[in-house]
């Protein structure tokens, strides 16, 4: 009887200890398991972790490209400060997330490609417009010294314009040759003396000059007496000199054909007060220009 007592105990006992054996192994792998899925989870953690500070860091590049970027644009000025805008606001937000979760890192990552997209259209505008700047300001500055190279050649021509201009006037300048101014008398005679005087012959040969203009010219004559008042019929009696009209003693009208002509022109002292004595001067004036002079002495 005791024996079987004894059996059943042991039977007992060795169940039990089976039961313990088996919930310590249970345990033991729920410990373990545990444990592996803490330091999964850890893991997890610390990649999602350095993937939020890549994000982070990302977006801070981003937004240091933005404020590198310059135009002249004022559109895509606007459009440069909404983007970079939306690049602070995306980078505040993921620093003040304490909490991430691999759906979240997903969605941050996503907003960092398109971002960075954005950006990288900016750069692609960029470029183009200072390229096309760059070359409107070569094609500018091109325009610019052709422009000044034309003007340079105006102004060249001008001078030479005026230059020829200035030769043609000298070269058809009427010249008067053989000059010569003779008191004479009422005989018509030369005379030393002032109160015989009656007329003054102003003698000369218009010289030949193929330059001149032809036809009809004016020529004006003033004797200038030794006290340097001017002889005078008229204060009428005008001509234009240079810039001035100035009086003349005595003119002639002539035609001109480019050959030698010889002229003379008369002054009547009749009815005119005696004549002083002294040196006389002579100017002649034709075509605005004054082409001889002589002098003349009566006692």
């Amino acid at each position: 009887m005791d024996n079987e007592i004894n059996k059943a105990h042991k039977k007992k006992d060795l169940r039990n200890n089976i039961i313990v054996i088996a919930l310590s192994v249970i345990l033991l792998a729920v410990v373990v398991l545990f444990f592996m899925q803490r330091r999964e989870h850890s893991a997890v953690m610390k990649e999602m972790g350095a993937e939020k500070d890549s994000i982070q860091f990302q977006l801070t590049q981003i937004a240091a490209s933005y404020d590198s970027m310059q135009t002249e644009n004022d559109t895509l000025n606007e459009q440069l400060f909404v983007a970079q805008a939306k690049v602070k606001d995306l980078l505040i937000e993921v620093e003040q997330t304490k909490k991430v979760s691999v759906s979240k890192i997903n969605d941050y990552q996503k907003q960092v490609t398109t971002l960075r997209g954005i950006m990288r259209d900016f750069v692609v505008q960029i470029d183009s417009l200072n390229r096309r700047n760059e070359q409107l300001m070569a094609e500018n500055l091109e325009v610019k010294q052709q422009y000044k190279q034309v003007e340079q050649k105006n102004q060249q021509l001008n001078e030479e314009k005026k230059r020829l201009s200035q030769d043609l006037k000298i070269a058809s300048k009427l010249e008067a040759r053989e000059l010569i101014a003779e008191p004479l008398n009422s005989r018509s005679k030369e005379t030393k003396f002032a109160k015989r005087t009656e007329k003054i012959r102003i003698y000369f040969v218009l010289g030949q000059n193929l330059a001149a203009e032809r036809g009809a010219k004016s020529i004006y004559a003033r004797i200038m007496r030794p006290d340097q008042l001017l002889m005078s019929k008229s204060s009428n009696d005008l001509f234009q000199f240079e810039d001035l009209k100035i009086q003349y003693s005595a003119m002639r009208e002539v035609v001109y054909e480019g050959k030698d002509l010889p002229v003379a022109i008369f002054w009547d002292n009749t009815n005119e007060p005696e004549l002083m004595p002294g040196a006389y001067t002579v100017n002649l004036f034709a075509d605005g220009n004054e082409i001889g002079e002589t002098t003349f002495t009566i006692q």
